[in-house]
């Protein structure tokens, strides 16, 4: 019995819209989770965060376990009222910053063993003490396992060794976290590139027992039509009945073909990150507020944008941006992060009514010739 049922209401073709119930709400998918690194989505208030329709938000166990601390986290009631979030938190397992981090971070069988960017000082993480991490120190309502996450382009050899290594990790983590009714554990298929991989580490996955699986090891620069490749089979080896997260992806384009491929979950910081350095998402594309051109643009950011960035002028937008002040970095991640609510949504209704295809053309139409 899965802790959280998972209803698919409607499919077109590989893409499909429902919902993920949990102890502390329903996540509709397709879902984009706002990441809120250090117990905070940069630049926003949970209000904020709410505000755009964000019904799952995404919290860095790496950085958390840095500071304030797991043990600290568990006093203070953990992630949720720490935050004062009451919706669903999913954490990452720390797994991607054992690739991120390689240069001052070293990895065995047991666990992998990092120096912190913060004050140098040692840390090991295996699985077991990740799953501690997440689910009894922070109270993650979702929890991955930890993985070993190769960058790109990986030799074979290095990719199947990695994609094993995450396996036997996945089989650790799921004896530790057990059988629980309110909380879930995902597992990660990796494999790099290669479809042989991918397959294997699905196959294996299945017989360990997930709640969910998400597709690892992309956007790691292999670009996106090298990723699309991958996610035109990967999505189909993993479970039907149960969500499927991409992790760390991506651009809005990124996210539209991925839904077309069969992914329901998605996490990425670029949304906060675009909008801290000027960059601004609407349905036409990516406009860069820094340029001359805004100057004295008197339209709204994006009109069909819900939140407060549509009170404002491209003008004084742009000022903001390049008088360094906070305000602009506060009303570009808020847009940002509203905009890509509002994309998913798109999407869930699309594929409801029958015309994602269409959705689908539209939206290349009008993003990517922009």
């Amino acid at each position: 019995m899965m802790p959280f049922p998972f209803e698919i209401s409607a499919k077109e073709g590989r893409a499909r819209t429902g919902v993920l119930k949990t102890a502390r709400g329903d996540i509709r998918t397709p879902a984009f989770m706002p990441v809120g690194t250090a117990a905070t989505v940069k630049a926003m208030t949970v209000d904020q965060v709410k505000a755009t329709g964000a019904d799952i938000i995404l919290g860095n166990t790496y950085h958390l376990m840095l500071r304030p601390g797991p043990e600290r986290m568990e006093r203070l009631g953990g992630l949720h009222k720490f935050m004062g979030w009451d919706k669903p938190i999913l954490t990452d397992s720390g797994g991607f910053q054992v690739m991120s981090l390689a240069g001052i971070s070293k990895v065995k069988e047991e666990a992998v063993t990092f120096s912190s960017h913060i004050d140098g000082s040692k840390h090991v993480l295996t699985p077991e003490r990740s799953i501690e991490i997440q689910a009894d120190r922070i109270g993650a309502d979702i929890s991955m396992q930890l993985d070993q996450c190769v960058a790109y382009p990986a030799e074979k050899d290095a990719a199947r060794k990695a994609m094993e290594l995450s396996i036997r990790w996945g089989a650790r983590s799921k004896a530790r976290f057990g059988e629980r009714e309110t909380q879930a554990l995902f597992g990660i298929q990796q494999g790099s590139t290669y479809e042989d991989l991918r397959r294997q580490s699905s196959d294996q996955l299945r017989e360990i027992g997930f709640d969910g699986y998400a597709i690892g090891g992309l956007a790691v620069g292999e670009g996106h039509q090298a990723m699309c490749a991958v996610l035109d089979y990967a999505p189909e080896m993993l479970p039907a009945d149960r969500p499927r997260y991409l992790m760390g992806v991506g651009k809005p384009i990124d996210l539209v073909e991925a839904v077309y491929r069969g992914v329901d979950m998605f996490d990425c910081v670029l949304p906060t990150r675009a909008g801290r350095h000027g960059q601004a998402w609407t349905w036409d594309g990516p406009l860069n507020l820094k340029n001359a051109r805004f100057a004295e643009d008197q339209d709204p950011l994006d009109p069909a944008i819900d939140g407060p960035s549509s009170q404002y002028s491209k003008a004084y937008l742009h000022h903001l941006i390049r008088a360094d002040e906070i305000l602009g970095k506060v009303l570009l991640s808020w847009h940002n992060i509203a905009f890509y609510q509002a994309l998913t949504a798109a999407m869930r209704a699309a594929i409801s009514e029958g015309r994602f295809e269409q959705f689908r053309r539209d939206f290349h139409a009008r993003h990517v010739s922009n």
